[in-house]
């Protein structure tokens, strides 16, 4: 079992799939915790590479989205000199540990993975990556003794999943993983898209903060919205735009309150709302558009910042890994 903890913070551990430009709900519902929660805690985040090959075949397309998850994470405010941020690939002993806990899992426990059971019913193919993805996101968290996995409630049974394979491996080899316990983002909201559904990559819903000013305002001006004439009264918690408006705000800030109550007076129409949302995208992530375009442009310095944060994690990792070696008679 790993030594008694010294360090005065608690250990997170996150990972993001790299699948597409990451959107306003995204940072909502996951980052802007992790950049809260480094401060606080000993923060290790990857970027799911190996996880993402289950759906992503082009090469040129994944190494394209893995850097700009990267980026993207950078400019949100993650600091490498507080947080770890590296590539899944970069930490080769992940998957060795897989294959240790694979060896541990019955089938018929990934049978019962919901995940899987979702993505195929989505029209995925079916490959054993898919079907033992549980097992390697459970390699991936417990290869750096986390104590805690910031997770949302659709992501429950992942770490359920790892708790059990943890137990499974310890019973037969001895105490060799630290159970790692979820915590639910407890203030991660979930945005609505332009349509008004759940924010998604796979629904092309969503909106990107660092999209050009133009096109940022065009996608904008495109969200869903009823036929109230522009001088009636409007009811904001049933508009998508406010939803969106509100999220991205302290849950004390008052223009949440002063937008609710123009809607409420009349003569203020959607476009209006969209446009203050607009506004106060460009206000809200000005400072992460301006170190993007930096990072964009300067290449070595985000794999600087992927070396080295592959370095950090392979110092746990590995020691991780020689304790499983050993357990196993390896």
């Amino acid at each position: 079992m790993p030594d008694a903890v010294t360090a005065t913070k608690l250990r997170a551990l996150s990972g993001v799939q790299p699948s597409g430009q990451l959107h306003l709900g995204n940072w909502a519902g996951a980052i802007r915790q992790f950049v809260e929660l480094q401060d606080t805690h000993d923060v290790y985040i990857f970027i799911a590479s190996y996880h993402a090959m289950t759906s992503v075949t082009d090469p040129a397309e994944l190494r394209t989205h893995v850097r700009q998850v990267a980026i993207d994470y950078l400019a949100f405010g993650l600091d490498p000199a507080k947080a770890v941020l590296y590539r899944q690939q970069d930490v080769p002993e992940v998957t060795e540990l897989a294959w240790m806990l694979g060896c541990a899992c019955p089938v018929s426990q990934m049978q019962k993975a919901v995940a899987y059971k979702d993505k195929v019913a989505k029209g995925l193919s079916p490959n054993i990556g898919l079907f033992t993805y549980p097992i390697l996101q459970a390699a991936d968290i417990l290869a750096v003794d986390p104590d805690v996995v910031p997770v949302g409630q659709d992501q429950k049974q992942n770490v359920e999943i790892t708790r059990d394979l943890a137990q499974r491996f310890n019973h037969v080899y001895g105490e060799v993983f630290k159970l790692p316990e979820p915590r639910f983002r407890a203030h991660a909201a979930v945005l609505p898209g332009l349509d008004g559904e759940k924010m998604s990559k796979s629904l092309n819903n969503g909106i990107d903060p660092f999209m050009p000013e133009k096109q940022l305002r065009k996608t904008v001006m495109r969200i869903v919205s009823d036929s109230t004439p522009m001088e009636a009264p409007k009811d904001p918690e049933k508009d998508t735009t406010f939803q969106v408006y509100r999220a991205l705000l302290s849950d004390d800030d008052p223009r949440t309150a002063a937008l609710a109550e123009r809607y409420r007076a009349g003569n203020f129409g959607y476009g209006h709302a969209k446009q203050a949302l607009f506004e106060l995208i460009l206000d809200v992530f000005g400072e992460a558009r301006s170190r993007r375009e930096e990072l964009m442009a300067d290449p070595g310095e985000v794999e600087r910042v992927l070396a080295d944060g592959a370095t950090r994690a392979r110092e746990v990792v590995s020691a991780v890994t020689d304790r499983a070696r050993a357990a196993v008679g390896l």
